[in-house]
């Protein structure tokens, strides 16, 4: 699942980011208001932090946008404005949850999976990916083959359903990282290797071909 943290202080964003990379997010983290469109052109997303309190424009107008935009996204706002009537217009507004700065990283992981949780079910299966007896849904972070899940960790899974979702193409070590990483997180040099060598442990040795000198394809099943 692709974040997008829109934080200008540094030490609280970075701490975000790498709270958030633990999880199994991949955070995407920019500082101001003008990032806002480059970003959300490049990627789409699944979660927006917002903070309020940009250096360039305000929070809000961008979270207006989002909603003028009609963006299938969930918006988490951060800010230092913690009354009734700020919390009402945040939500009137169109955020889908909101915290009072400073607040807690864990607590800030629960509201997001509590959002994710809210889904109507339908809506939760309805970007399921199938290929052949193998299903994988990306709100639940689940996978099953011929009905049966099989437990996956988060990364495991984003680089079965990057694999899966784009299976007519050999997809490159680094196309499969940034399915998986933030901007600015460290990668390790053979996080991918491990990781596609547990999938085919827990499904098939041959699910996955190596495209020797290229990358990686999901087999055709």
């Amino acid at each position: 699942m692709r974040v997008l943290l829109v934080e200008d202080d540094k030490m609280l964003g970075s701490a975000v980011q790498k709270h958030l990379g633990q999880q199994g997010f991949a955070v995407d983290w920019i500082v101001c208001g003008k990032e806002f469109t480059e970003a959300s052109d490049c990627h789409s997303y699944d979660m927006v932090i917002l903070d309020l309190g940009l250096p360039d424009m305000s929070g809000e107008v961008l979270l207006q946008r989002l909603q003028s935009a009609q963006v299938d996204v969930r918006v988490i706002v951060t800010t230092a404005r913690g009354s009734i009537s700020d919390r009402v217009s945040l939500l009137n507004k169109g955020a889908d949850d909101f915290l009072v700065k400073p607040y807690d990283l864990d607590e800030l992981t629960a509201r997001i999976r509590s959002l994710l949780r809210r889904l109507p079910a339908a809506d939760a299966d309805a970007n399921a990916s199938t290929h052949g007896p193998l299903r994988l849904f990306p709100l639940r972070l689940a996978a099953t083959w011929d009905g049966v899940e099989v437990p996956l960790t988060h990364r495991e899974f984003w680089v079965l359903e990057t694999l899966v979702r784009r299976k007519n193409q050999v997809l490159t070590r680094r196309q499969i990282e940034e399915s998986l990483y933030g901007w600015g997180e460290e990668v390790e040099s053979n996080a991918i290797e491990v990781y596609v060598h547990m999938l085919r442990r827990k499904f098939r040795p041959d699910l996955i071909h190596t495209i020797r000198g290229v990358g990686y394809k999901i087999a055709p099943i």
